[in-house]
């Protein structure tokens, strides 16, 4: 049997993830997964691919708040209910969509926490950014995510790569939201239509192509060349090394950890692409 064993949200895009026991699956996503992200001054988000120092920001979700730790400068709160200042566009790639800054003093903290200029925003309800609708029905609609609203993947797929390392590495440097165990190595690359615990429907629209984020230790934000190296050598296509699933969703509610995961159609075999 196919059971959930992890689930993780990111509340501020690209620092520390939050490992939950239970999570609400809303229409962009789970609750809080990267609703807030911080931009440079061209209104462009912050990556670990460019800036590996943001890795040492971890981020505990409270009652009513975020708390933010930096290993030097302590803990700012970013309340849920905040009084947000002005919109702005922002880009993250090659999309744009309205955000609301949090403050100076919000953009003061971090600005300092990572040695450059930087503003802290969040993403309203009334903003609906699209999925790449390539590989997505319309309307599927994300948060501040690279594309997608969940990343899915099979801890026995992490276990396979870890055979082939020197030092193995932990799920963390692949940043799912949903990690479930009982299947086959990969076996997520071939799942279509999926149903979580009878309540909620997923679908798989599109392997995840892997970059130099998975190189980063998430402790120290220091890079190395694995695991990219090794994954290329046997999970490359057109280019692209892959490593888990995109997938959308209908409905909302609560998943949690021993939720069972049931297969209900597959892709074809061929659909080991990007």
């Amino acid at each position: 049997m196919l059971t959930i064993s992890e689930l993780f949200v990111y509340p501020i895009k690209s620092l520390g993830g939050v490992s939950l026991r239970q999570a609400h699956v809303t229409d962009r996503g789970l609750q809080y997964d990267r609703r807030w992200m911080l931009i440079d001054s061209q209104n462009r988000f912050l990556t670990q691919r460019e800036y590996p120092q943001m890795a040492l920001l971890t981020v505990l979700i409270g009652a009513d708040g975020l708390s933010v730790v930096h290993p030097e400068m302590g803990t700012i709160r970013i309340p849920f209910e905040s009084a947000y200042s002005d919109a702005e566009e922002v880009r993250i790639w090659e999309d744009c969509c309205t955000a609301v800054l949090m403050g100076s003093d919000f953009d003061a903290w971090f600005s300092e926490a990572l040695g450059m200029n930087c503003r802290l925003v969040y993403m309203p309800d009334s903003t609906e950014r699209q999925v790449d609708q390539r590989y997505a029905a319309k309307g599927a609609i994300t948060s501040f995510s690279d594309a997608y609203p969940f990343l899915l993947i099979g801890q026995a797929s992490l276990d396979d790569l870890n055979r082939r390392l020197e030092t193995p590495l932990p799920m963390n440097r692949f940043r799912p939201n949903i990690v479930f165990t009982g299947a086959e190595p990969f076996e997520e690359d071939r799942m279509n239509h999926i149903r979580i615990g009878d309540k909620i429907d997923f679908y798989g629209v599109k392997l995840c192509a892997r970059c130099v984020m998975t190189t980063i230790d998430q402790q120290s934000g220091e890079k190395s060349k694995e695991p990219l190296k090794t994954l290329a050598s046997y999970r490359s296509k057109n280019k692209k090394i892959l490593f888990g699933q995109n997938l959308v969703h209908q409905g909302n509610g609560t998943i949690e950890v021993g939720d069972s995961l049931e297969v209900l159609t597959k892709h074809a075999e061929e659909r080991f692409m990007v």
